[in-house]
């Protein structure tokens, strides 16, 4: 069974121990891992008995990086001796990565786990499920990750202040020596305060340098070393022996201090990269006003379960998601939707954790807890999109598997061919540094995923969530998009227009048979039957036997006889005479056409219509002045299809194509060499969603569109699909931007470096500058607004 995870990884510093990670994991037998270097996260596919989670984390931690630990504290009720704590820290400790213990006197149990890999709520869950009561001790809050993030950049900063106020007098220095005007200070002045800058502002560096060298590795943090250490060791030795040559403590000490800056500055920029998800993440109210009838009480959301029943107050958001069983006001729903106007929210109507009250109290009982809330797949379904990878990204990697042995290859040569021309051991030597210094992989780890973050994260908050990078990636290079009609370029809600009996049946017989048969079907043509029906106030007769044959209609027994209900051709195919003539005049005008017969009697027609959506002419017209392609596909007939595609004006149509046969018609397309993109409602849809290079699925959430499509619209609004196309081009601009700087920089910086041309300081700011460059560039794009928003 195939398992998907993904954990958080410390310690990356460049896309050399990103690229190290995944090739560490996809050794191993039944994985398959993409490795994030801007969130820092691990997103791991888990295929056949031999893969485990254990094995993976292992693996990462072997390789020199860290996984990062939680713990928490859960209040314990319904034990009754020791045995019971025993067979809850059994449970617990059967969960990967998770070290549970139990302590039946105080009744708690302490838990270290690795998040993404097991949560508080499958802990709760899994201890419930034995018979036991249990409970946050901390009030279900959830952390906060801007607080974590903040949190560590505080300490960057600490760690570079303190570096900075060592190298300020070798930076006073260089600008005196600029100027004329300041004294050297003496060698062992600059040896005294060089050696704490190398050895203890730089720690970490050595630290990470040596992780990467024991797991098979080199990064970024091994060229500085190299590079800073060279220079520190040639001066220390200088010093120490009274050489008559030049120090370059000012060179170690002020390359490590523009790092350290270069990294707390690109790490604030980094923490911008996750607004959109971290934005999501805080929707979530952490209490809940749980009603017990006689008083209401306040409640932990993660303690709320299915079933419960909860008061939402006027400003408040609603905790879970539920059904409303009393009351009625407006709910905005913008996180889920991006539409920012408020839905009036009403007896029997769905409402989403997140979505805020208006102005109304409103009485719900709730129908989906923790995982189960739509908001909580919002936030994973946009954690698998930024922890993915796309192909654009596979060259950056190439060329940062063989980045540090190449720049360490090309520093060697520096200095030989450098001593031999010039023959200046000392002068090659600085050139060598700065070849080391100057080179960075960083930006080139960085290039896609802050881009892709940032447009993810965008996407999300307009109500476009991305499946993954590829699905962003191939949504610019669409040449085809192909729309279902029903529900997509129609509202989905037809009506019955026309009840035409055959002159031995009325009217009210005709919807009696027409309305049993179709009262058990969810489709939205039987829906329109039925409430047309039930609005005559006709009596319904029982029915037995009940078939549907999918595209064509239904068969039941209505008492003694067998009845028939669907296309003409249905009928026709069953030996019933209809009347082509009256047919042909009804589908003429755009009328979908429904027959019903019973026994050996064809009883009439039922015609049904359905309104093209508002923004369906204005959204096709867009697709096609971008060049895309737009086919029309329907279960229809050939003149019904006909009428919808001249309306709507899509460039060709595909008529009669039965739900089974949707997914052949989107490889129809595919196999001509098109890039195919398919619109659908998510539901019928499901495996021509599937199917298509990118798919589709518009309206509001339907599971099964977050399970098959790799766009999900959240709104119902056609032209979202402008919006998720226009966000796709924005992305993979910047990810084009990105990935050029970061070449042309490494392609310009090494060569100069080599020459001579650049001083070890200038490169070290270079280099500490470029990775920061590039993710400033990624939140550029945070300037994009829906364009059907406007």
């Amino acid at each position: 069974m195939s398992q998907t995870v993904s954990f958080p990884v410390g310690g990356m510093t460049c896309a050399a121990c990103a690229a190290r990670i995944e090739k560490v994991l996809n050794r191993q037998e039944g994985v398959q891992a993409t490795v994030n270097l801007a969130s820092e996260r691990a997103q791991v596919q888990l295929d056949g008995p031999d893969a485990s989670v254990d094995t993976v984390i292992g693996a990462v931690r072997k390789a020199g990086f860290t996984v990062e630990e939680r713990r928490i504290d859960l209040a314990l009720s319904g034990m009754t001796c020791a045995a019971c704590a025993a067979r809850i820290e059994t449970l617990l400790n059967k969960l990967p990565m998770t070290q549970a213990s139990v302590n039946f006197a105080t009744e708690r149990a302490h838990i270290v786990y690795v998040p993404g890999i097991a949560e508080p709520e499958t802990f709760i869950a899994r201890i419930e499920k034995a018979g036991f009561g249990a409970k946050r001790l901390d009030n279900g809050v959830r952390e906060d990750p801007h607080a974590r993030r903040l949190a560590n950049w505080r300490a960057e900063r600490n760690q570079f202040l303190l570096t900075a106020l060592l190298s300020l007098p070798f930076f006073g220095q260089m600008v005196g020596m600029f100027l004329g005007a300041l004294p050297m200070m003496p060698d062992w002045a600059q040896l005294l305060l060089a050696t704490p800058v190398q050895f203890f502002c730089g720690r970490h560096l050595y630290q990470r340098a040596w992780n990467a060298v024991r797991g098979g590795s080199a990064n970024m943090d091994v060229l500085v070393v190299l590079g800073t250490t060279i220079a520190y060791v040639f001066s220390a030795i200088v010093v120490l022996f009274h050489l008559p040559q030049p120090v370059y403590f000012e060179a170690s000490a002020s390359i490590i201090t523009l790092i350290s800056l270069g990294k707390l500055m690109e790490t604030r920029a980094k923490n911008r990269t996750s607004a959109g998800l971290e934005s999501l993440l805080q929707l979530q109210p952490q209490m809940a006003h749980v009603d017990h009838g006689a008083e209401v009480l306040d409640r932990p959301v993660a303690e709320v379960r299915v079933g419960d029943r909860l008061v939402v107050r006027p400003g408040e958001s609603v905790p879970v998601d539920g059904v409303v069983v009393d009351g009625a006001s407006d709910v905005n729903e913008a996180m889920l939707t991006g539409e920012s106007l408020p839905v009036l929210k009403q007896k029997n109507d769905q409402v989403f954790g997140g979505t805020l009250n208006a102005n109304g109290v409103l009485r719900m009982k709730a129908t989906g807890v923790g995982a189960d809330t739509a908001l909580s797949h919002i936030v994973k379904m946009v954690e698998q999109a930024q922890g993915s990878k796309a192909s654009v990204q596979r060259l950056a990697d190439k060329v940062s598997s063989i980045f540090v042995p190449a720049v360490v290859g090309i520093a060697l040569v520096t200095f030989l061919v450098s001593w031999l021309v010039t023959g200046s051991a000392t002068g090659s030597l600085i050139s060598a540094v700065s070849v080391l210094v100057i080179a960075c992989p960083c930006s080139l780890g960085l290039a896609t995923p802050t881009a892709i973050m940032v447009g993810t994260g965008l996407g999300a908050k307009s109500g476009i969530l991305f499946r993954n990078a590829d699905a962003l990636e191939q949504a610019e290079k669409l040449t085809t998009m192909i729309v279902d009609k029903t529900g997509t370029l129609t509202e989905g809600r037809p009506t019955v227009q026309d009840v035409q009996p055959s002159p031995q049946t009325d009217v009210v017989y005709l919807l009696a048979v027409a309305a049993a048969l179709e009262k058990d079907s969810e489709h939205p043509l039987a829906r329109a039957v039925v409430d047309y029906a039930s609005a005559q106030g006709v009596q319904v007769p029982a029915v037995s036997a009940f078939q549907a044959i999918p595209g064509q209609g239904v068969t039941a027994q209505v008492g003694e006889a067998l009845a028939r209900l669907g296309s003409p051709r249905f009928l026709k195919d069953a030996g019933l005479t209809v009347d082509e003539a009256l047919i042909a005049a009804f589908e003429s005008d755009g009328k979908t056409v429904i027959g019903v017969a019973l026994g050996e009697q064809t009883l009439g027609y039922l015609t049904l219509s359905d309104r093209v959506r508002p923004d369906a002419v204005a959204t096709v017209q867009a697709l096609k002045k971008a060049g895309i392609k737009v086919v029309m596909l329907t279960g229809d007939n050939q003149r019904t299809a006909s009428v919808v595609a001249a309306q709507v004006g899509v460039d060709a149509y595909m008529a009669g194509v039965l739900p089974g046969d949707k997914a052949d018609a989107v490889a129809k397309y595919r196999a001509t060499g098109s890039v195919v993109g398919m619109v659908g409602d998510g539901i019928n849809d499901a495996p021509a969603l599937a199917a298509a290079d990118v798919g589709f699925a518009i309206g509001a959430g339907a599971a099964i569109a977050l399970e098959t499509a790799d766009v999900v619209l959240m709104k119902s609004d056609l032209t979202s699909v402008l919006d998720a196309l226009s966000l796709s081009h924005a992305t993979l601009a910047k990810i084009r931007q990105n990935l050029f700087f970061a070449f042309i920089y490494n392609i310009l910086g090494l060569p100069l470096a080599a020459c001579g041309l650049l001083n070890p300081i200038v490169a070290g700011a270079a280099m500490a500058m470029s990775s920061v460059s590039v993710v400033s560039n990624s939140l550029l794009l945070n300037r994009w607004r829906p364009q059907s928003r406007l």
